[in-house]
């Protein structure tokens, strides 16, 4: 991380600490920083791209170069809107396969968990939060890469499951703005195919992510820099998402699978080292 990184985010953090908006006071905002600007651009391309072809994922892609770059209480929120605007992009693409009904046991069960995972993410150390995020992403890429496939799962599919399952999706989700990890590894245990578990883990992930931010402006958490932020990374963000929509249609099945899991994995080991 640059000199002119870390300044700026001390920067931020005292204005936070003397309850002194940085947006209208002399210190430059971090993403009008040119060389964060163009980082924070590239973690948001990067993840518009993965998400274009996998339907899910993108924070996991972008957290790795925003959560250096920007305090989690601002990160999160910009990658919640980011893949919102994607998640909406690719429910338009896919609306003929969407599962709106299928979805809501996984929906009503994340709803519950959003609300205690917003009041960690204000409560959570910075290099703990980045560290834990990490290692979640090693994890989960290495048991997607290497995971069993178990005939007798395909048949738990009450709502208890469903539940619980969108619960935790929705506890990851409110901390690291990527609650489709779990219900995705829950679809694919249960041996859906790829167009199903699109069908129904993306009206979750759009539906958790706006809710998660809707509590943060009820709680007028959601700063001026984090709209400030979303504004500007909009080029990047357009242009990931048509990239991803048209490797979507060219690529195979096992080949964007394999590359996409190997970027969550590379993205995991950089935010752990």
């Amino acid at each position: 991380m640059t000199r002119a990184v870390t300044t700026a985010i001390q920067a931020r953090r005292d204005a936070r600490r003397y309850k002194v908006d940085p947006v209208r006071e002399s210190e430059m905002p971090i993403l009008l920083d040119p060389l964060s600007y163009l980082l924070v651009s590239a973690g948001i391309f990067a993840g518009a791209v993965v998400s274009g072809l996998m339907g899910f994922a993108f924070s996991a892609v972008a957290g790795a170069i925003l959560l250096h770059v920007l305090p989690p209480t601002e990160a999160v929120p910009l990658m919640m809107a980011c893949s919102i605007l994607t998640q909406s992009v690719s429910l338009f693409a896919l609306r003929r396969s969407v599962q709106w009904r299928g979805s809501a046991k996984l929906i009503a069960g994340g709803m519950v968990g959003v609300l205690p995972a917003i009041w960690l993410l204000y409560h959570v150390d910075a290099k703990i939060f980045r560290i834990g995020f990490g290692a979640f992403l090693v994890a989960y890429a290495a048991w997607m890469l290497l995971r069993p496939r178990s005939e007798a799962l395909r048949a738990a599919v009450g709502r208890v499951h469903d539940a619980v399952v969108g619960f935790g999706g929705g506890l990851v989700g409110g901390l690291t703005a990527m609650p489709g990890a779990l219900p995705t590894i829950w679809c694919d245990l249960r041996g859906l195919p790829k167009e199903q578990q699109r069908g129904l883990v993306q009206p979750y992930i759009a539906a958790m992510q706006v809710f998660a931010l809707a509590v943060m402006l009820s709680r007028n958490t959601l700063s001026t820099a984090a709209l400030l932020d979303l504004t500007l990374v909009l080029p990047a963000l357009a242009a990931g998402a048509v990239l991803g929509l048209v490797l979507f249609r060219r690529v195979s099945d096992v080949g964007f699978r394999s590359a996409a899991l190997g970027i969550l994995a590379v993205s995991g080991v950089m935010l752990v080292v």
